[in-house]
C-alpha cells in the first residue's frame, strides 16, 4: 500500500499573499485553512486560520466564523505538541461562540477540549467535556458522531474495548447519516484500531483500508498516515515484516511533512521492532532512540515507555542484560508517572506487560549465570518459583512477591566474578577460597550499582546467606535485621542446594533435605520456616513458563 501523490495549488507569497488575505472575507480564509491542513500543508494552514482570525474579528466581526477559526487553529496546534495554547485557543473559541449564540459552535470547542484533555489532562474532565459538547449542541447530528468518537477513545485509553466499539460503530453510523465521509473515514480508523487491539485482524484490515480509500480520496494527509502506520502493526502482529516496514515508511514519509512527534515516535518504533525482529540490530537500536528522542521532545510518556521496552527486547536477545533492565527501570519510572492518573485503568495492562518482560530479562540472566556450570542450572529459575509459595504463605502481597521473585533471579548473580575452578572444585573449600565465594553477595551489589531498580531487591541479593543467630554472610546481621524477603531466599536456596547434585555432594531426597535444614531452623526466623514447611509440597508441581 503507498500514499496517494498530493498535488498543491500555486499560492500567492510574501507581500502579495498577505495583502491577498486581507482582502479576502474570512469565511473564504477558513475553507482554504481547512484544505490546507488536510493536505499537510500545516504552515500555511496556519497562517490562514491566523489570517481567518484577524479577519473575523475586525471591525464587522464576524463570530460564527471566529469561534471556529479559534478551534480549528487549536487542533491543529495540539497536533503539534502545543497542547498549552491550543487549550487557550479552544477555551476563547468557547467564549466567542457563547457570545454569538451558538450553542452547537460551543459545543465544538468543548469537545476540542475535551480532545486536548485526552492527552494532557484526566479523562474524567475530557469526559465531562464531551458530555457537556452533547447537552450543549445536541442537535447536530455531526456533533453528535465526533462526540461519540472521542467517548470512545475514553473507553479504549481505559482498556474497556467492547465499549469503544459499540461508540465507534455509533459514531460511524451518525456520519453516514448525515453524510460525512471524512467524518466515516475517522470513525472506520478507529473501528480498526480497536479491531487491532482485539486481535480481530481480519476485521482491523477491512476497516484501515476504508479509512485509507476515503483520506486518500478527501487528501487527509494526517489520516492517511495513521492508517499506513496501524496497518503496519497489523502487519507486524502478523509476522509479515517487509509489508510493515514499507508501511511505516511511507506514514513517516507523510507525517514528516505535517510535524507531530508524537505519530512520528509510534512510527519510528515500529521501524525498530521491524528492524530488530529481521535481524539488523544496529539499524533497530538507531529507530527506537529516534522514537525515544521524539516521544520526549513531546512530553509522551506512554510512547517514551513504549519505545524503551522495545530496546530492552533488543538488548536482551544481545545478552546486553544489564542495558536491558536500566531501559526496563526507566519504563516503569515512566509508567509509574502515568499512575498518578489514576484515569489511565489499562496502564495497569501495560505495566503487567512489562513486568512479563522484565522477568524474562532477569531468568534469561540468571540462567545465563549457571550456563557455565551443568551443576546448578535451573537453580534461579527454582528458587524464584519456590521462593514466590513461601511469599505466598506468608501472604505477602503481590509487589513483594514480585520483588521476591526478581531478586531470586539475581541472588547469585557475583558468582560470575569467582573462579570457575572454585565453584566446581569437587572437595571442601580452603579458607581463602572460601572467602572467595562468600564475595558473591558484595559483588552482585556492585554490578547492579548502576541500574535504579523499581523493586527493593539489594537486600534480598546482599544478605540471603545471612543467619538469623547471626552467624552468615556478608555482614553478620542477626535477628529481624535480615529482611524477610533475604531470608525467604535464604532458605530456599539452601533446600535447592541439598536437593541436587553438586560438585561436594550428592543430591539429597527431599525428607533427607528437611531434616538437615531442620537441624538449621536458627538460621531463619519462626514464621520463614513454618511458612517454607508449609509450602514444601507445592514445590514438586512443575514451574510456571514466563510469556515474554
Amino acid at each position: 500500500m503507498t500514499a496517494a501523490p498530493l498535488v498543491a495549488s500555486a499560492r500567492p507569497r510574501g507581500r502579495a499573499r498577505a495583502a491577498a488575505c486581507a482582502a479576502r472575507p474570512a469565511a473564504d480564509l477558513l475553507i482554504d485553512a481547512r484544505a490546507l491542513e488536510r493536505a499537510g500543508c500545516i504552515a500555511e494552514a496556519v497562517a490562514s486560520y491566523e489570517a481567518s482570525i484577524r479577519a473575523a474579528g475586525g471591525a464587522t466581526a464576524d463570530r460564527a466564523v471566529l469561534a471556529e477559526a479559534l478551534r480549528r487553529l487549536a487542533v491543529v496546534r495540539h497536533r503539534c505538541s502545543r497542547s498549552a495554547e491550543a487549550r487557550r485557543l479552544a477555551h476563547r473559541s468557547f467564549t466567542v461562540a457563547r457570545r454569538a449564540g451558538s450553542d452547537v459552535l460551543a459545543a465544538e470547542a468543548l469537545n476540542t477540549l475535551g480532545g486536548i484533555d485526552l492527552e494532557a489532562g484526566p479523562l474524567d474532565r475530557a469526559r465531562s467535556q464531551f458530555l457537556r459538547a452533547v447537552r450543549l449542541g445536541g442537535s447536530s447530528l455531526e456533533l453528535r458522531a465526533r462526540v461519540e468518537q472521542n467517548l470512545g477513545i475514553v473507553a479504549n485509553i481505559q482498556g474497556d474495548f467492547d465499549d469503544a466499539l459499540a461508540c465507534y460503530t455509533r459514531s460511524l453510523e451518525a456520519y453516514k447519516r448525515c453524510g460525512d465521509e471524512h467524518g466515516c473515514a475517522i470513525a472506520y480508523h478507529n473501528l480498526g484500531m480497536v479491531s487491532a487491539q482485539r486481535r480481530l485482524l481480519a476485521d482491523a484490515d477491512r476497516y484501515f483500508t476504508k479509512s485509507y480509500e476515503i483520506a486518500a480520496r478527501t487528501g487527509d494527509t494526517y489520516l492517511e498516515g495513521l492508517c499506513l502506520l496501524n496497518y503496519a502493526d497489523v502487519y507486524f502482529q502478523r509476522e509479515r515484516y517487509e509489508e510493515a516496514r514499507q508501511n511505516a515508511e511511507a506514514a513517516l514519509a507523510l507525517l514528516d511533512r505535517i510535524g507531530g512527534d508524537v505519530v512520528k515516535a509510534q512510527a519510528y518504533r515500529m521501524l525498530g521492532m521491524v528492524a530488530r525482529e529481521t535481524g539488523h540490530t544496529g539499524l533497530a537500536e538507531s529507530r527506537l532512540r529516534a522514537a525515544m528522542a521524539l516521544a520526549v521532545r513531546a512530553g509522551s510518556v506512554l510512547n517514551e515507555a513504549a519505545a524503551c521496552r522495545e530496546l530492552a527486547i533488543l538488548y536482551q536477545a544481545q545478552g546486553r542484560n544489564q542495558d536491558a533492565l536500566a531501559l526496563l527501570n526507566q519504563a516503569h519510572a515512566l509508567f509509574t508517572r502515568l499512575d498518578a492518573r489514576a484515569d489511565l485503568v489499562n496502564v495497569d495492562a501495560k505495566v503487567a506487560e512489562l513486568e512479563a518482560t522484565y522477568l524474562a530479562v532477569v531468568s534469561e540472566w540468571g540462567k545465563s549465570i549457571e550456563s557455565t556450570d551443568t551443576y546448578t542450572f535451573g537453580h534461579c529459575e527454582r528458587v524464584a518459583n519456590r521462593a514466590v509459595a513461601v511469599a505466598r504463605a506468608l501472604g505477602l502481597d503481590e509487589r513483594e512477591q514480585t520483588t521476591i521473585r526478581i531478586g531470586a533471579y539475581l541472588h547469585d548473580l557475583g558468582k560470575v566474578r569467582i573462579p570457575p575452578h572454585i565453584l566446581s572444585k569437587p572437595g571442601p573449600l580452603t579458607p581463602d577460597e572460601f572467602a572467595v565465594v562468600q564475595m558473591h553477595p558484595t559483588w552482585g551489589i556492585e554490578l547492579l550499582a548502576e541500574i535504579q531498580f523499581p523493586w527493593e531487591i539489594q537486600p534480598i541479593i546482599r544478605w540471603h546467606h545471612e543467619r538469623y543467630d547471626g552467624t552468615g554472610y556478608p555482614d553478620q546481621l542477626r535477628g529481624d535485621a535480615i529482611p524477610v524477603a533475604a531470608q525467604i531466599v535464604g532458605i530456599v536456596d539452601v533446600y535447592d542446594a541439598l536437593t541436587t547434585t553438586r560438585p561436594y555432594h550428592p543430591a539429597l531426597a527431599p525428607a533427607e533435605a528437611l531434616a538437615e535444614i531442620g537441624r538449621w531452623r536458627d538460621w531463619w526466623s519462626e514464621a520463614v520456616y513454618e511458612a517454607f514447611l508449609a509450602s514444601v509440597p507445592s514445590f514438586q508441581v512443575a514451574a510456571p513458563q514466563l510469556v515474554a
